[in-house]
């Protein structure tokens, strides 16, 4: 099949890599335009675009698909189909029209559960004990349109938005490439009950409230691993905490109860959380008891209630 594919992070990529694999013929790869990164700033190519270049296929990077300039572009390759999937653009009703078979998109939940920006996120938090992958029919609303495949796929307790993702990038392009080859599905119509919305994560969110119970903060740290990590307080300077685990006890939010081998026993609104690996300000990961190690942190010390600016 002719296929358009829409997609910019290392989600997208996979799903591309899976359906050049299948033998489909990818006439156009739409990415999001360069971007700054690493310590020098330089512009680094989408994981999208570095897979496309690999393989020898045209690749666009509109900073938008409302001019007609770039729809004459999209247009003019007359692709079957369009596969989108964590692309970053709205894609106008114009756009959608344009394939013969419209436009699918890869969706990192189970819709209409997690509508929007940062499903896997969302659902740590939430503490959903599930979630999937939907291959949708694409409309103009935020993920509103028919489901044409779906599977689900268990939350373990340990899963953080890195370990997620990757099984459900997995899933993703496993999906995609069956979808694309059962062509034409029956659409599935979404549920008008249950429809949740993923909000973008924002930093802001990141500081840890030790006034929370410790299940709570369990799933904020896991959630917000990798991006852009949690973020507690210590003496009025930020601690990103990567990894901890709940254990028996009571105190003081906020209250550090033991300092050992086995991590920083911390207090919580209800029980207590263990944390296990974190980073100080401009410092490397490293063990809590490594951070402890200097003897800068006490048993019956407490971390702020106030985040750190």
């Amino acid at each position: 099949m002719k296929l358009i594919f829409a997609g910019t992070p290392v989600f997208a990529a996979q799903a591309l890599e899976a359906l050049i694999a299948a033998g489909h013929e990818l006439v156009l790869v739409l990415t999001q335009p360069d971007r700054p990164a690493g310590r020098g700033l330089s512009l680094q190519p989408s994981a999208v675009k570095q897979v496309a270049q690999a393989h020898g296929i045209e690749v666009f990077q509109p900073n938008s698909l409302r001019d007609t300039e770039s729809q004459a572009r999209v247009s003019a390759v007359g692709a079957d189909l369009m596969v989108v999937a964590a692309y970053g653009l709205i894609l106008p009703q114009a756009v959608l029209d344009m394939p013969r078979l419209g436009c699918v998109n890869i969706h990192a939940s189970l819709l209409p559960r997690w509508r929007g920006a940062a499903p896997i996120q969302r659902a740590i938090l939430a503490g959903d004990r599930e979630t999937g992958v939907c291959i949708m029919q694409m409309e103009a609303g935020l993920d509103t349109g028919p489901v044409l495949l779906s599977e689900a796929l268990t939350i373990e307790d340990e899963d953080t938005s890195a370990s997620l993702h990757d099984r459900l990038a997995d899933l993703g392009a496993r999906l995609i490439v069956d979808a694309v080859a059962s062509l034409p599905l029956s659409p599935r119509p979404q549920p008008e009950v249950g429809i949740t919305y993923a909000a973008k994560i924002e930093k802001r969110e990141a500081a840890l409230d030790w006034h929370q119970p410790a299940e709570a903060l369990d799933r904020h740290i896991r959630a917000f691993n990798p991006f852009p990590g949690a973020v507690a307080s210590l003496n009025g300077q930020p601690v990103k905490v990567w990894r901890a685990y709940r254990v028996a006890g009571q105190g003081t939010p906020g209250e550090i109860l033991a300092v050992g081998k086995d991590g920083i026993s911390v207090a919580c609104g209800d029980g207590v959380l263990c944390l296990l690996e974190v980073q100080k300000a401009g410092g490397k990961r490293m063990s809590a008891a490594q951070f402890a190690a200097g003897g800068t942190i006490l048993a019956g010390a407490s971390f702020d209630l106030t985040p750190a600016t």
